[in-house]
């Protein structure tokens, strides 16, 4: 399972291994947690008191610092897996639902007419829709969008970035998605 790590303000910056949270927490740099811990990692037995070390990681970390407020104003990088998972593996044309296999990345605005690759020009579609629609605009094509595209926020990319996700995660990054969200589906 992954931690999720936060900056000091609750934004999410990355999914990061248990054991790269403990090297946060043994240099001090945790600010606060939540949720119960879910992985102990143990050290050595300490000479004068006879104990053994021992780091409990929370499912959420935030960590001491500042982020450049560039970092999550950006929209989040572009990738099929994420564009299916905003999607909910829905052609956006005949609305079947399909498995990942049999999707693929369409372009409203076909590349070869100055569309580009980006969150609001891609959809999901079919691999039977996407070649009926081709190299034309969708009225072109006579087919008709039965969904609209969108930049997913900084809590939704964390989510659609495919992980196994705790409940306290998800009940965190949740919470900060829009309510016209396609998650919330």
């Amino acid at each position: 399972m992954d931690v999720l790590q936060l900056d000091v303000s609750g934004r999410p910056q990355a999914w990061i291994s248990a054991r790269e949270a403990a090297l946060i927490y043994a240099s001090d740099g945790i600010a606060w947690t939540l949720g119960d811990p879910f992985y102990v990692l143990r050290g050595g037995i300490q000479r004068i008191s006879g104990r053994q070390s021992r780091i409990e990681v929370h499912p959420i970390i935030a960590v001491r610092g500042s982020v450049p407020s560039r970092a999550w104003r950006q929209a989040p990088a572009l990738a099929n897996g994420k564009l299916f998972a905003r999607d909910r593996y829905v052609c956006a044309y005949c609305g079947g639902l399909f498995h990942a296999d049999d999707l693929t990345r369409e372009h409203i605005v076909p590349t070869s007419r100055g569309g580009s690759d980006s969150w609001m020009n891609c959809i999901t579609a079919c691999r039977s829709c996407n070649g009926r629609k081709g190299s034309r605009m969708p009225e072109e094509a006579h087919m008709s969008l039965l969904y609209l595209p969108y930049v997913p926020s900084l809590h939704e990319d964390m989510i659609l970035r495919g992980r196994r996700i705790l409940a306290d995660q998800m009940e965190f990054l949740l919470a900060s998605v829009p309510r016209s969200s396609r998650l919330h589906a």
